[in-house]
């Protein structure tokens, strides 16, 4: 018995040591660096608790975990709206915020000009995005829709629109970022 159990476990680091590397580049192709390395671990996590004893094809079997885990973390999230995104830290360690640089409504003409400013360079900021990302960032965040009903429209797989989406925000903090500098320091 101990001896199968010795064999079982050789098995395992083996497998381990052929299949980690590729698939923690399959999973990175799907979710962000800090979530795929946490994702290889609960499926390497999964594969010590079950053996290898009772897996036909452990590579495959690997594999469907893998995207079984990437499809629940998908589904766990849920989408935040462009308003409730953290832009970036300011000097002070606060978050900074759209809302932070929109000067209130109800100002005077100096803050009008500003608000104006501000919103020029949001609508040049989605102008300049991708076709694909911009389409994704307007559909959820000024529509309204959802990722489901973007993906059934469209024929995309929402993750992908989730991808999309994220890195038009990750562009769209750079411009409002460099424009939040340029208004304090000036």
């Amino acid at each position: 018995m101990e001896d199968s159990a010795n064999h079982s476990a050789k098995g395992i680091e083996g497998l381990i040591a052929r299949e980690s590397k590729r698939l923690l580049a399959f999973i990175r192709q799907a979710v962000a660096e800090e979530d795929a390395k946490d994702l290889l671990q609960d499926v390497l996590y999964q594969l010590s608790s079950n053996g290898t004893d009772s897996i036909e094809h452990a590579s495959a079997w690997l594999y469907t975990v893998a995207r079984n885990r990437i499809t629940d973390l998908y589904r766990k999230r849920k989408p935040l709206s462009f308003s409730e995104i953290e832009k970036d830290q300011r000097e002070d360690g606060d978050a900074l915020y759209l809302a932070d640089i929109l000067p209130d409504i109800k100002s005077g003409p100096e803050e009008e000009l500003l608000r104006k400013t501000i919103m020029e360079t949001l609508e040049e900021s989605i102008e300049d995005l991708p076709n694909e990302q911009r389409e994704v960032f307007i559909l959820h965040e000024f529509e309204g829709k959802s990722f489901k009903e973007i993906s059934e429209e469209s024929g995309v797989e929402v993750p992908t629109l989730i991808s999309r989406k994220r890195y038009a925000v990750q562009k769209l903090r750079i411009r409002l970022k460099n424009l939040y500098t340029e208004l304090i320091t000036n």
